[in-house]
């Protein structure tokens, strides 16, 4: 830590909510300056807390990263949108991104009138300015502005980078003085095996069609760290379906081999170091009313 966050520290909690893929994560990933969160172009690809450190002079933020809040019917899908709210009720600034290319939908809607309800200001961060038409953008940002829940409104685009420094300007103020929580090395709390098994989730969002992935679960069943340095990881793949386990390994296994390939590259640049990946496809009908599923993601079964 420099001598400066040693005189004044300043740490603080930054909640990041808005419905299914608003660019969340992109966001994140982006002002952490480094990858913490799982992307793809599919909605609902977050499903658990995801936090991402940055260090911006004497302020440490930690970023919370939660899962896309929408209508949720189903046991899982219900248990992701109460963490998002509660990723959003402790935090000490929380964000409202909104897909700036796109009219408000009725999720949004609904996060406008409970962040209304629970009397939080926000800031109100329109995402996607880059390829949003400029007229629509105007007229949505007055809607948005008329409801009286915005504090600051932030026009960015996280996949370009354009309007980010401002965000980070503006954060690094709003941080409350206190210890950082973190190393200053860190840039997120997510355990190993976690971060494994959403990085090869992260894979089957990106190399499966339709909706496919949304019936899929990873996890690390297993993590040794090896004398020379390298990790040797295996992880289950659970599917809802016989059909579902075929069209995963793919004919003659091609799939899984090209899933597990690029998932092993990407986890070790992230680790910085040889990783060796084994991945094991089962069929598990009822994944999604494990309770073991819901803990490791940190996720209220009860919700």
């Amino acid at each position: 830590m420099s001598e400066g966050a040693q005189a004044a520290p300043h740490c603080g909690f930054v909640a990041v909510i808005g419905a299914p893929n608003a660019g969340k994560s992109t966001l994140v990933n982006a002002l952490v300056g480094s990858k913490v969160s799982i992307v793809s172009p599919k909605a609902q690809t977050t499903r658990t807390i995801v936090r991402g450190i940055a260090i911006y002079g004497q302020a440490q933020v930690i970023y919370v990263d939660t899962p896309g809040i929408f209508a949720a019917k189903q046991r899982f899908d219900r248990a992701m949108v109460a963490a998002a709210w509660t990723g959003a009720g402790d935090a000490d600034v929380i964000f409202f991104v909104v897909d700036g290319a796109r009219t408000l939908d009725a999720d949004s809607e609904r996060i406008l009138e409970q962040l209304k309800t629970s009397g939080r200001k926000a800031l109100l961060v329109l995402n996607k300015v880059d390829i949003a038409d400029k007229g629509k953008l105007l007229d949505l940002t007055k809607r948005l502005n008329e409801s009286g829940n915005f504090s600051e409104i932030f026009m960015v685009s996280a996949l370009t980078g354009d309007g980010l420094d401002r965000i980070k300007d503006y954060v690094a103020k709003a941080m409350p003085q206190g210890p950082w929580m973190f190393p200053a090395d860190d840039i997120s709390d997510m355990p190993g095996r976690l971060l494994a098994a959403e990085i090869t989730r992260e894979q089957l969002f990106l190399q499966l069609n339709q909706e496919l992935p949304y019936s899929c679960a990873v996890e690390t069943e297993r993590w040794e760290d090896r004398k020379d340095g390298s990790a040797r990881v295996e992880q289950n793949i659970y599917v809802s379906r016989d059909n579902h386990k075929a069209i995963v390994l793919g004919e003659g296994g091609k799939r899984i081999k090209n899933i597990g390939a690029k998932a092993r590259a990407e986890l070790e640049s992230l680790l910085d170091r040889k990783v060796h990946l084994f991945l094991h496809v089962k069929v598990k009908e009822n994944w999604r009313e494990d309770r073991g599923m819901f803990s490791a993601w940190g996720l209220d079964f009860n919700a």
